[in-house]
């Protein structure tokens, strides 16, 4: 099975290459495809072409793997992930795998993830997708972080469902503390909410505020208590019951 390893932190962060290592040792073959620097909050957004349709492509090396292709490309997670689709890093995937995230992509928020929006872009393209986020934007316990990737991608490689992207949270705490990989909802936030503060004829502050998870079993609110979360997310699709047909009339 070939394996997809991207992120929206750059290909030089420490979340993609232990997450292409996890997936080496899974038996996965592996290519690394993802932005020459941070692209976080970019959505499933599709920017990084340049003159003429050119997307900036450069050969690099992930720490541990020197013979695993990896390419920092100039453009959004999303974008790698649908021209990846086509085949743009050699063979189309069978699977994208999207992280480690550093830092938490819980509750509504995950609409504004580039670590999601890639895993998205990729199974609304044909191909499965997880992605994986350590709660930490700067994480101490990469044990423990290893130990949940190994265990969701060998899941996912056996068990990945073709109809969802799995979203999967890792809290940052020694592996002895952590409680258990269960399913969660997503929370009503993220992990900050936007606060508007001063205003100017020619700007608007705007303040981000952690947020104090509420004790129910949402995503933030399990990872708060040390568990490692686990949510499916359905890709765009139509919905049934709005009545629309009165529009224009």
């Amino acid at each position: 099975m070939r394996a997809l390893i991207t992120n929206d932190d750059g290909v030089h962060s420490a979340g993609v290459a232990l997450l292409a290592r996890v997936a080496v040792a899974a038996g996965l073959d592996v290519v690394v495809a993802a932005p020459h620097e941070e692209r976080s909050g970019a959505s499933a957004s599709l920017t990084g072409m340049g003159v003429d349709d050119h997307l900036g492509v450069a050969a690099v090396e992930i720490d541990g793997l020197p013979d695993v292709p990896a390419y920092a490309v100039q453009a959004s997670p999303a974008l790698i992930a649908f021209v990846a689709t086509r085949g743009a890093f050699g063979d189309v995937p069978d699977l994208v795998l999207s992280g480690i995230n550093h830092g938490p992509n819980t509750g509504a928020a995950v609409l504004h993830s580039g670590t999601v929006g890639a895993a998205l872009t990729a199974l609304t393209h044909g191909v499965p997708a997880m992605a994986l986020s350590s709660i930490a934007t700067e994480p101490a316990h990469w044990d423990t972080a290893e130990h949940v990737a190994h265990l969701a991608v060998t899941w996912m490689v056996s068990h990945g469902p073709s109809d969802a992207v799995v979203n999967v949270n890792i809290p940052d705490v020694p592996l002895a503390d952590l409680a258990g990989i269960v399913p969660a909802s997503l929370a009503r936030y993220g992990a900050v909410q936007a606060e508007i503060g001063d205003r100017g004829e020619d700007f608007v502050t705007v303040r981000f505020d952690e947020i104090r998870a509420e004790d129910d079993d949402s995503d933030a609110s399990l990872l708060a208590r040390h568990w490692a979360t686990v949510t499916a997310l359905r890709p765009p699709s139509e919905v049934d019951g709005v009545d629309l047909s009165t529009m224009g009339a």
